[in-house]
């Protein structure tokens, strides 16, 4: 069983405060620090403070160093981290970040990533939390990192390169395609070290995942807020296992919607839009509403990958305001798709064990063609495939 690092950031999240919450949660600091000291950068030494931030006790990270005016570039910070002999989890994973950094700041100064200068990032705290928040996960053996929503704060932030907006614009290209939302609170809640964190080192964003929690913690940043507790917090935890089953199912989204103000022809026409839009089935139910009103729940299943187009299609089509999704597994045997003769047509059959079923649509088609009976066309092409008389599908 794998174990798992949630980090909670509802007020945001930097270096600092990462590491804090890791060592709070019983990253031991005393070995954080000794893999940390790897890193062939002289003059510094860190402390953890317990500190309590609108009533919940954090440990607040303090590094102290000396002021200086070197500048490093990123071709620098990785030459000192593969010179350190860390751990190879936490070399990859320090790499990440500073890579993840070098990239979004080459991006925003249109530079090549090797040259990118750090400055806030570059200096010794900064290092020294990033390096320690990545030798944090191994000390507790973390093998996944996910985490919340992340949020932001407004207004303006000074930085090296002077007054810039808040979220900064390194935060903003960090967190692409991370959620993010902005709380009224004219702070920096996430900063670029811990933007880089979550985009290196995080498989996924959203509510804590399954798991059973073994401890958490809370790491403190500098201020305290009135709005809201200044910390992070990380809940560790092992995977749980899941249920022993006799089969594999395929995991898929069923998706429905209660509709009261369609007509009929809108419903039909809504159920063939559905399967268009890659629905894997599609059907509807009659149901008495509210107010005693008749009308139908409309019922589509999809993959995951194509659930948002599905549902978009059923809140298009009906006009409703809410579509409801809930995972489904579905177990099915394995089938194959044969092409037979029907009167010089092809017609689709469908393969499972013990069963063979001509294809409606196809079935209907050559009907047409013929004028024969549907179900005499359905007949010929289920007896063309028992005589052995069919091809591979060509589709």
């Amino acid at each position: 069983m794998s174990t798992t690092a949630w980090f909670h950031c509802f007020a945001g999240i930097a270096g600092d405060m990462a590491l804090g919450a890791l060592v709070d949660a019983g990253a031991d600091l005393d070995e954080v620090l000794g893999l940390v000291r790897r890193v062939p950068i002289d003059g510094w030494a860190a402390d953890a403070e317990p500190v309590t931030r609108n009533g919940i006790a954090a440990t607040r990270i303090v590094v102290r160093a000396p002021d200086t005016a070197i500048v490093r570039t990123y071709a620098h910070i990785r030459g000192l981290l593969e010179e350190a002999r860390l751990p190879p989890r936490v070399l990859e994973r320090a790499l990440a970040v500073f890579g993840g950094l070098a990239e979004a700041e080459g991006r925003l100064h249109r530079r090549p990533a090797a040259q990118v200068h750090f400055h806030e990032v570059g200096a010794v705290d900064a290092i020294v939390d990033i390096v320690g928040s990545c030798a944090a996960l191994e000390v507790l053996d973390v093998a996944t990192v996910t985490a919340s929503r992340v949020a932001t704060g407004t207004g303006m932030v000074r930085s090296a390169h002077g007054v810039l907006p808040n979220p900064a614009p390194a935060v903003v290209e960090l967190l692409r395609g991370a959620p993010t939302y902005g709380v009224e609170v004219p702070v920096e809640l996430t900063t670029p070290t811990g933007a880089a964190l979550l985009a290196a080192l995080c498989s996924g964003y959203g509510a804590m995942p399954s798991m059973v929690i073994q401890a958490s913690g809370y790491g403190a940043g500098t201020r305290v807020l009135d709005q809201l507790p200044n910390v992070t917090q990380v809940v560790v935890g092992s995977d749980i296992a899941a249920p022993s089953s006799p089969f594999t199912g395929q995991p898929l989204v069923e998706l429905a919607a209660n509709i009261d103000d369609a007509t009929g022809e809108t419903i039909a026409h809504t159920v063939s839009a559905l399967l268009e839009a890659g629905a894997l089935d599609a059907w509807v139910m009659p149901v008495l509403m509210k107010k005693g009103r008749p009308g139908h729940v409309v019922s589509a299943l999809a993959d995951e990958a194509l659930a948002s187009q599905v549902a978009a299609t059923l809140m298009t089509e009906t006009g409703t305001l809410g579509v409801r999704a809930r995972r489904v597994d579905r177990v099915a045997v394995d089938r194959s798709v044969a092409a037979v003769d029907v009167d010089g047509s092809t017609v689709r059959v469908k393969v499972s064990p013990g069963r063979v079923k001509a294809e409606h649509d196809d079935a209907a088609r050559v009907a047409r063609l013929t004028g024969l009976p549907l179900r005499e066309v359905t007949r010929r092409a289920e007896d063309a495939w028992r005589h052995g008389t069919w091809t591979e599908d060509p589709a």
